[in-house]
């Protein structure tokens, strides 16, 4: 009987399973072999009104119909009889009161709907065995909307793991869904793999501890878990100690030897987990042998008829495991592609909180059978391209498909309970002229740059480089300015906080700890003050990359190092100086080596050794590699949004390709014939065998002049710069003894208590540096330190909630220094301190300047919050839709309104589309152009001036990225100028009725949805069968006098009330509701904004200004109002607007129907299974409407009158019939309902 219980008991609730399942759903035991066909009602009278009681819900409520649709529920609460009798009481006891519990929400908080974005806040997939989650979770509404296929499999889990809730419901059915899914092979023969896909805080962890703890008690004994951190592996045997399976050992890969993983040498482990990090995954031993490589190693020890469990753990955060396009993908990523095709009856999961959100991430996820052999895409780039050209809802729409097919779960906790608050930092006087001195340092530095790269003729290899180094340090170091500019509001914000009994988390995303080893070194270990992280960024680059001799390196790399070995003699090798610095630097590399794979959370690939110190001066150190190998824990998601080498320096920079290409060519020497042991450079291309002159000695002179001129400078500049932010944060809160510190770097720099700065070392006597995060994790739960200070890469997975197994219970309170430019990647950052099991719910600070547009990035993130159930402090807009989409610029409207702006200012379109920004003096074009030249978006002919645009102008990243380099007044009006020109071309494109809404929803305001029509279509996929829907419904949207006075009762402003047109047409007037909306006021503070129902269409989308409405309308009594209103409502019920209006209509003439204006309207959507069926979609929607290929299906979402949710796609009336033909010639069975 073990675990029958929970296994296959899935109770049903609604109509959507009205037949049996399968009687393969019930356990293979004879003891419950029975028929499933009867079935009788559970009767809980007596338990109902005892959860009722207590839920405080009376007898008044339940007569009220919103109690309707949860009653309707229990009354359809059925469980099969044979298995009543093994239900103990108090499970029963807890559907009941789960019953309630979702009764009293249901009327205490009708579900919102918004344009997209939107959670249902409903427990996920109905009612179920195994206690309630600690939290509250939602589900997106639309994934929300569809059921997985039924349960089937016969889990092995003990009943007494279930009974003690160490896994609560929501993990069970994804552990559930997931063995299930594994049972199932792919038409190309391997198993099919699972994507649990749930947030930050939901409990993966202990999810993939049950479905290996699940494998294992099958037999399965030996499983792999990669994952992003080596820190997580101690969460990984907690969780498995949590659900009862702590006899399953996990195995560090990164400790074992390169050999047999089950010989003698490395502890003969047969069985049990081996953890592994993405870095480790791809590790490589030097000394040769036979299990050389790591995944050799794990090969071996699974065999080749290994059926285990692999879990892919936080896959979105190993960056670019296959990327798309031109790029080609990382060694990391062919490493994991390669284990899934060596292991092909290997049972995969993937576990990531963006997996199916962003397409990109979803390359190596090649078991999920969306594309391959037998599908509708024959390549991932099929995929790619048809979701990617289907407009903004198609990833949701296939999410959707995954999860009817079993395959996908995401849940996530909900943010109610959570606040935030979004605090303005104004910048100072001083701060501004500090930036703006930096800002000419940096266009002076360009020019610098490029003159002394001509001067020493480097070749286009050796510049691309230089030009990639530069752009990600010119983004860095305003970054680092950006974040230094908060630093004395934070401290004050956070000893207010502590004060106040609460706890501080500081979220950043870099530490710095490159720039702080360089200062240390160059100034023989001993320091002054606080090393400035700005000016090392922008002094590594000058010092390493700046195109100036040392003249030997130099001729080397341009080809002439034979030529001047044999024309000169070289020192010998013994030479003190050179030999001393290539030891230390070679020391240096072993030493970032061996901290690789006991690095906090590496994802990096870059190879050390083909990473040379200067551009222009190889070497075999460099920082730049150390900064992206040991410290990529803290510098890797410094760029993570948009990466700058993949947007910024991808060809040489296209100011410098536009100068005089003429110079030097009759300087080229004959190249000699290639030798063959010749090695290929550090990217893996051959060096081309072309020879170049040397540089003259003036010219080097000049160019070195030119170096000592910028260091100079910014040694001057220096003394402004602000220091390193975390070291000056842990200083003035208290130092480290206050603040636990969770980063990827070794050491800080401290204040002494006699008031002098020195550099030490974080690790401590007891505790070694590869666990110090955990332990200062610890000291922070247990309330020995009330500020915690984490960089996002490193504290991947660390749970800092207010846990109620914790000792420190007080609220937290967390302060992000630096914005995401992703609402989900912000999301997933507060994940570390809003998590399941907590005491209390976090406090969020967004600290934002008036910099780069940081206010929009905020307001992305605080709606994206908003819409998963978090409150803002002040008023809330309840009942306005909030469109989600208006925010967010990285899109294609955003791309479309950067190319006008930038066409505009380089006056190619006249007039440009919007003036520009009032406030500013000056010639607003002129000095855009000028300030675009100085960061590399507009080219400048060095001899004719003439100004043209880049080839890349219209990258979004690279635009946001270097904007940063214009100065204060003039980047904070070129932002607004693009957001003016985006609101324009949105705007257009809503008045021509092209513009992509995304998900839509019908039925929301007051709408009435009722259903026509279904018809069905069951069809064979990859790894079974799934439902294809083509819905028929009505949407009644009017607003019937009546109901309008309802509304005009409760309104209490002097100009609220109703109104009627200035203007005749056709003899009638047009009569509106006007509804002060409180929360929107106009830019001037001064006019009111209303929400205008009609009498056709009920609550209008667009809001009215006061002016608006007076110069169109007149205020009447609602007497006057009440004959025009029933008019117009009586009239829609059949006739067009058109009709009404002008008594004639075209589309009427031509003997067609035209819905423009009624109340009553009838759409057809496509839902269910739509990802096998959308080119035979599209195919019928060209041929009839001349549609091309890529136009956009537009998705909706809407709620009927008997609850029924469906997401899907609109579907043309007059293509209806000829789909249903097409859908039905291949489908396995097709049924058809009318309503």
């Amino acid at each position: 009987m073990k675990g029958c219980c929970c296994a296959v008991l899935r109770v049903f609730p609604g109509s959507l399973y009205d037949n049996p399942p399968p009687a393969t759903w019930l356990p293979r035991n004879a003891e419950l072999a029975g028929s499933v066909k009867s079935v009788r009602r559970m009767e809980t009278p007596d338990l109902l009104s005892a959860a009722l009681d207590e839920s405080g819900i009376g007898e008044e409520d339940m007569a009220n119909n919103h109690a309707q649709e949860p009653l309707m529920n229990l009354s359809r609460f059925q469980i099969p009889p044979h298995l009543m009798n093994y239900l103990p009481p108090h499970m029963i006891q807890q559907m009941a009161q789960h019953m309630a519990q979702q009764m009293a929400h249901h009327m205490a908080q009708q579900m919102p709907y918004h344009h997209g974005g939107s959670s249902s806040k409903f427990p996920p997939g109905g009612v179920k065995i195994g206690e309630r989650h600690p939290d509250p979770v939602v589900e997106t509404s639309s994934l929300s909307s569809v059921q997985p296929p039924n349960v089937w499999y016969n889990l092995s889990i003990p009943e007494e793991v279930i009974d003690r809730a160490l896994l609560s419901a929501l993990q069970l059915e994804a552990i559930v869904y997931a063995s299930q899914q594994h049972e199932v092979l792919l038409p190309d023969g391997s198993r099919a793999g699972f994507l649990i896909g749930d947030g930050a805080g939901v409990g993966k962890g202990r999810t993939i501890a049950g479905i290996i703890y699940e494998n294992y008690l099958l037999g399965r004994k030996r499983a792999i878990w990669v994952s992003v951190s080596n820190d997580l592996k101690y969460d990984s045997e907690r969780d498995l100690r949590d659900i009862g399976a702590g006899k399953i050992e996990v195995h560090s890969l990164n400790k074992f030897k390169y050999a047999k993983i089950s010989s003698k040498v490395n502890g003969s482990v047969k069985k049990g987990v081996i953890f592994s990090t993405y870095s480790s995954l791809i590790g490589e031993s030097q000394s040769g042998g036979k299990y050389k490589t790591r995944l050799k190693q794990l090969l071996h020890w699974c065999g080749d008829d290994f059926d285990g469990v692999i879990v892919f753990d936080e896959c979105h955060k190993a960056k670019n495991l296959c990327p798309v396009g031109s790029s080609k993908p990382t060694k990391t990523g062919l490493t994991v592609l390669e284990l899934q095709n060596k292991l092909p009856k290997a049972r995969v999961v993937y576990a990531s909180a963006t997996g199916a959100s962003e397409p990109k991430n979803m390359a190596y996820m090649t078991r999920l059978g969306i594309w391959g052999e037998g599908t509708p895409f024959r390549e991932f780039s099929d995929f790619i391209s048809a979701v990617e050209k289907r407009g903004v809802g198609a990833m949701e729409l296939v999410a959707m498909d995954m999860k009817l097919r079993g395959m996908y779960m995401a849940r996530q906790l909900s943010f109610t309970g959570v606040s935030f608050k979004i605090e303005e930092i104004p910048l100072t006087k001083q701060f501004i002229s500090m930036y703006n001195e930096s800002v000419k340092l940096w266009v002076d530095a360009r020019a610098m740059f490029q003159e002394a790269a001509e001067l020493m003729e480097g070749d286009s290899r050796i510049k691309k480089t230089m030009w990639g180094q530069f752009w990600a340090s010119h983004q860095r170091f305003f970054k680092y300015l950006c974040i230094a500019s908060k630093v004395p509001y934070v401290v004050s914000l956070a000893r207010e906080a502590v004060k106040n009994d609460k706890c501080v988390v500081i979220g950043l995303q870099s530490t710095g700890e490159a720039r702080t080893l360089e200062q240390l070194e160059e100034q023989g270990g001993e320091l002054s003050d606080f090393v400035s992280t700005a000016k090392g960024v922008l002094q590594t680059l000058i010092e390493k990359h700046f195109p100036a001799p040392n003249r030997k390196k130099t001729l080397k790399l341009l080809g002439l190092g034979g030529i001047v070995e044999e024309l000169s003699p070289s020192p010998p090798p013994s030479s003190s100086t050179g030999g001393h610095k290539r030891k230390s630097a070679r020391q240096a590399r072993q030493g970032v080596k061996r901290y690789r794979e006991a690095s906090s959370a590496d994802e990096s690939d870059v190879d050390i050794k083909s990473e040379p110190e200067s551009d222009f001066e190889p070497s075999v150190s460099s920082s730049a590699a150390e900064e992206s190998e040991a410290s990529s824990a803290v510098e890797s998601d410094a760029e993570d949004d948009f990466n700058p080498f993949g947007d910024d320096s991808d060809s040489d920079d296209p100011w410098a390709s536009r100068k005089n290409k003429s110079k030097g060519k009759n300087k080229k020497l004959k190249a000699k014939k290639k030798k063959k042991n010749e090695k290929p450079m550090g990217n893996g291309t051959v060096p081309q065998p072309v020879v170049r002159s040397a540089p003259t000695v003036d010219s080097e002179k000049k160019a070195a002049g030119m170096k000592q001129e910028l260091l100079d400078r910014l040694e001057k500049l220096g003394e402004k710069l602000p220091p390193n932010t975390l070291d000056q944060l842990i200083d003035e809160l208290g130092g480290p003894e206050n603040v636990a510190e969770m980063t990827g770097r070794k050491g800080r720099v401290v204040s002494t208590d006699n008031g002098t700065i020195q550099y030490e070392s974080r690790s401590e006597v007891d505790v070694p540096l590869e666990t110090l995060n955990l332990t200062e994790k610890q000291r922070f739960m247990d309330g020995e330190k009330h500020i915690a200070i984490i960089s996002e890469a490193a504290s991947s997975g660390i749970s800092l909630q207010s846990d109620r197994r914790a000792k420190n219970q007080a609220r937290r309170v967390h302060i992000t220094l630096e914005l995401p430019w992703s609402a989900d990647r912000a999301v997933q950052q507060f994940g570390r301190t809003h998590r399941s099991n907590q005491v209390n719910a976090p406090e969020y600070m967004f600290l934002i300047s008036d910099l780069a547009g940081e206010r929009r990035f905020a307001s992305i993130v605080a709606k994206r919050l908003e819409s998963l159930g978090a409150l803002t402090h002040g008023d809330r807009r309840a009942g306005e839709s909030r469109d989600l989409s208006r925010f967010n610029i990285d899109n294609k409207y955003g791309r479309a309104a950067l190319e006008t702006m930038m066409r505009g200012l380089m006056e190619m379109e006249v007039p440009p589309l919007v003036p520009p920004p009032e406030d500013y003096e000056g010639d607003f074009f002129a000095d855009c152009r000028k300030a675009l030249v100085g960061v590399g978006l507009v080219n400048e002919d060095e001899f004719s001036k003439m100004q043209t645009l880049d080839k890349d102008y219209n990258n979004m990243s690279k635009f946001l990225n270097r904007i940063l380099g214009i100065e204060v007044e003039l980047q904070n009006a070129l932002f607004k100028y693009f957001t003016d020109t985006l609101d324009a071309i949105i705007s257009e494109a809503k008045r021509t009725g092209r513009y992509d809404l995304g998900i839509l929803d019908l039925g929301t305001a007051g709408d009435n949805v009722r259903r026509v029509k279904v018809d069905e279509f069951i069809r064979n996929h990859a790894t079974g069968t799934a439902k294809t829907e083509l819905h028929t419904v009505g949407v009644e949207r009017g607003l019937s006098f009546e109901a309008s006075q309802d509304i005009w009762k409760e309104l209490t402003g002097k100009e609220e009330g109703y109104y009627l047109s200035n203007q005749v047409r056709n003899g009638k007037k047009t009569a509106v509701l006007a509804v002060a909306d409180q929360a929107r006021r106009s830019k001037e503070k001064k006019d009111k904004f209303f929400r205008l129902y009609r009498p056709n269409t009920g609550l209008q989308v667009r809001q009215e200004s006061l002016t608006e409405l007076k110069s169109k309308y007149k205020k009447v009594t609602p007497d006057e109002a009440q004959p025009h209103w029933k008019e117009q409502y009586d009239s829609s019920e059949t006739t067009c607007s058109h009709v009404y209006w002008y008594s004639s209509c075209r589309k009427k003439n031509m003997g067609l129907a035209c819905e423009v204006g009624l109340r009553r309207r009838t759409y057809h959507v496509l839902s269910g299974s739509v990802l096998a069926v959308w080119a035979k979609v599209e195919s019928v929607l060209s041929s009839i409407h001349g549609h091309s290929s890529s136009s956009k299906l537009q998705v909706v979402r809407l709620k009927t009158e008997d609850n029924l949710r469906i997401v899907g796609t609109i579907i043309p009336s007059n293509c209806v019939a000829p789909l249903v033909n097409v859908l039905s010639q291949d489908a396995e069975k097709t049924n058809s309902e009318t309503f």
